[in-house]
């Protein structure tokens, strides 16, 4: 009599750090949070928060801007000095200056609190599907699930991308990208030399609709051009931005 099939292991719960000053935000969002199945590890300050982080593996960071001692932005830096992990900033004024601050500071996406928590969710979901994205295979139907595939080697002077193992090389040196700042390089890479608009790149990277903030796009192009070249991506003045071939 054979062996009954072991059960596949279930899958092991997103990891979210939380530093939130504000008690009664923090506990709202760690309970709202859990109540969608997410494993939530809370911290009152920056300098926490980064203990924290050091500590253990985090799928994902959720930083307020305004923060006693090291202030998110500060910690978001700090973060990003080891970490590729996906980094979601809240902004409690939606001050345009905190947002560019965050995002250049290398944050991934931006909410301005308060924030409805299906909002927050949704933002979640779209930085770790780009966390875990994967290419289909080339020439596959799009309704097929992506597959294991070899990929292919796309050379744009001296930038080299591979579309299967998603390494990035810039004169054979690599270049370390964040799962944002990879997955606006593989849509400009798959329309070399056309011209994409802002809401283009909203809706296809960040999973925003018409209503999205570009400078989300223009602060992470000016990221990449820091890792690829400052030529590499040409912006095309009152309509977006094109890779060179």
């Amino acid at each position: 009599m054979s062996s009954p099939t072991p059960a596949p292991a279930a899958p092991r719960p997103v990891r979210l750090l939380l530093v939130e000053d504000d008690e009664l935000m923090r506990r709202s969002f760690t309970v709202s949070l859990e109540r969608y199945g997410y494993t939530v590890r809370a911290a009152a300050d920056g300098l926490t928060g980064l203990e924290s982080f050091r500590d253990e593996d985090f799928d994902l960071l959720i930083l307020d801007v305004m923060l006693p001692g090291l202030d998110g932005i500060g910690l978001c830096r700090k973060v990003r000095e080891t970490s590729l992990v996906p980094v979601l900033m809240m902004s409690a004024r939606g001050d345009g200056l905190d947002i560019v601050a965050g995002l250049e500071a290398g944050a991934d996406d931006y909410v301005v609190k308060p924030v409805d928590t299906n909002v927050l969710v949704a933002r979640i979901r779209s930085l770790l599907r780009r966390a875990t994205y994967a290419p289909a295979p080339a020439g596959a139907a799009t309704e097929q699930e992506p597959g294991p595939s070899e990929g292919e080697l796309l050379t744009f002077g001296d930038l080299t991308l591979h579309t299967g193992g998603l390494d990035v090389a810039v004169g054979g040196t690599p270049v370390a990208l964040t799962p944002t700042e990879l997955k606006l390089l593989l849509e400009f890479a798959a329309h070399p030399g056309i011209v994409l608009e802002r809401h283009t790149l909203l809706r296809n990277v960040w999973d925003y609709g018409w209503d999205g903030d570009s400078r989300v796009v223009d602060l992470c192009v000016q990221r990449l051009r820091g890792k690829l070249g400052r030529d590499r991506i040409e912006t095309v003045r009152g309509f977006g931005y094109k890779l060179k071939r």
